[in-house]
């Protein structure tokens, strides 16, 4: 009788489907912060001009884009994992963060590659005898300029837009403590805003990096929160919970 009991103590208790889908998405949000040391690894191709005509290592350049990819694959992770939860409580804002965060990473895709082709051709071209110097700094601010004007519409208008969509879906649905969301409502203005503004030339491209901060932090808090918490009950759970309790019989759920 000892052992038995013992062993039932000792017995885990299965994740249900909920908490998994919680735990997911939270880790697919917290990946997507993987790219921040992309700051300083882009810096020499970013801030030096004549980069493509030196010599040297670009490890950098392709860690940074690496991290990049996984940046955006997490993020439609994010989307895809939330999205049988969420449209519960409005599929039509569901459906648009879906769609936001695969537009997100298509850009997010093209600013890497922006970058990527400045390797291939400082190895092809950087040292070759008798390059243009000049059109090989030309194109490669070209380049530089495709990344920033696609990380300002990928990487900084997009949360906002994405803050926008979930934000309200969390906050109505409860399914996170309702000061996650307003985090997400409220710095996705302030991000959007400085967005128009930098791209209308009111501000210096680059300077959505401190606006962007508390819209980082609802991404981070909420990531935080599924992976640790999961989903606070709420009518959305109660659903979904009773529909894949319901017995089956011949594969139709009654």
């Amino acid at each position: 009788m000892t052992t038995i009991t013992r062993i039932t103590a000792n017995k885990r208790v299965p994740m249900d489907s909920m908490r998994k889908t919680a735990l997911v998405a939270g880790v697919f949000y917290l990946i997507t912060f993987i790219s921040i040391p992309t700051l300083a690894l882009y810096g020499p191709v970013k801030n030096h001009r004549d980069w493509i005509l030196s010599s040297g290592a670009h490890t950098g350049v392709l860690v940074g884009g690496f991290l990049e990819v996984i940046v955006a694959l997490a993020g439609i992770g994010t989307a895809v994992t939330l999205y049988p939860v969420v449209k519960r409580q409005n599929e039509g804002v569901a459906l648009g963060f879906v769609a936001a965060r695969i537009l997100e990473a298509g850009m997010i895709f093209t600013g890497v590659i922006s970058l990527l082709s400045l390797v291939t051709l400082r190895q092809d071209l950087g040292g070759a005898a008798g390059a243009n110097a000049d059109a090989l700094v030309t194109t490669a601010a070209s380049h530089v300029a495709i990344y920033n004007w696609t990380f300002l519409l990928s990487q900084s208008l997009m949360p906002g837009i994405n803050a926008l969509l979930l934000g309200s879906l969390m906050y109505r649905s409860r399914l996170v403590p309702r000061a996650i969301p307003v985090i997400g409502l409220i710095g996705a203005p302030l991000l959007i805003c400085t967005v128009i503004a930098t791209l209308f030339g009111g501000l210096k491209l680059g300077s959505p990096e401190l606006a962007a901060l508390p819209v980082a932090a609802w991404e981070f808090s909420l990531g935080l929160w599924l992976v640790v918490k999961g989903f606070k009950p709420s009518p959305v759970t109660a659903g979904m919970t009773a529909v894949d309790s319901a017995p089956a019989y011949h594969g139709v759920t009654v």
